[in-house]
């Protein structure tokens, strides 16, 4: 009888080991599902984290460019202004009277241009035989020429650049080759 009280004391305590080893087996994986769940959480608070320093930098971008370009739209509501101190100061009076005038048209138009040399505007003024720049000019006419194609030769109104955009492109003549129109003699 004691063979047998100690063989279920045995089977007892392999009963409980193997017990004690599911529940220690179960912890374990447990264990390392939750260690997976932590890792896919600090995976997503990462891609957030990022997500988040990504929209704040474009935001301060957009915040900044905003700011530089602030003043766009009034620029171009002044653009006719210039043209027409251009065309004011184009001409020479000879009224000694009207050059008075001329003369304080200049003063006010210096002032103007220089307050918005202060906000970034820069003027694009080709001159006649630069060559044409697309980038900054509209060809609003052409001319034939026995000269260098796209060469300006006239300037209809000044170009303005707010910093790097542009904001009106300078208008310009320019020319164009010939066409050489040779006759072909007709067949009767």
């Amino acid at each position: 009888m004691e063979e047998k009280d100690e063989q279920l004391v045995e089977e007892k305590e392999v009963s409980s080991k193997k017990k004690f080893k599911e529940k220690l087996q179960k912890k374990d994986d447990e264990i390392e599902a939750l260690k997976a769940e932590v890792n896919h959480w600090k995976n997503e608070y990462y891609r957030a984290y990022a997500d988040t320093q990504n929209l704040r930098k474009s935001l301060e971008k957009d915040h900044h460019e905003a700011i530089r370009y602030r003043a766009e739209g009034f620029i171009e509501n002044l653009l006719p202004i210039l043209d027409s101190f251009h065309m004011a100061l184009a001409n020479s009076p000879t009224n000694p009277e009207i050059k008075n005038y001329v003369t304080g048209f200049s003063f006010v138009y210096r002032n103007l241009v220089s307050v918005l040399e202060e906000e970034g505007v820069r003027e694009i003024a080709p001159k006649e035989n630069d060559i044409f720049d697309a980038r900054i000019m509209e060809a609003v006419e052409t001319i034939e020429s026995d000269e260098e194609e796209n060469l300006v030769k006239k300037v209809y109104v000044n170009g303005y650049l707010l910093h790097d955009h542009l904001i009106r492109p300078a208008r310009v003549l320019v020319t164009k080759k010939k066409e050489n129109k040779e006759s072909t003699p007709v067949e009767e």
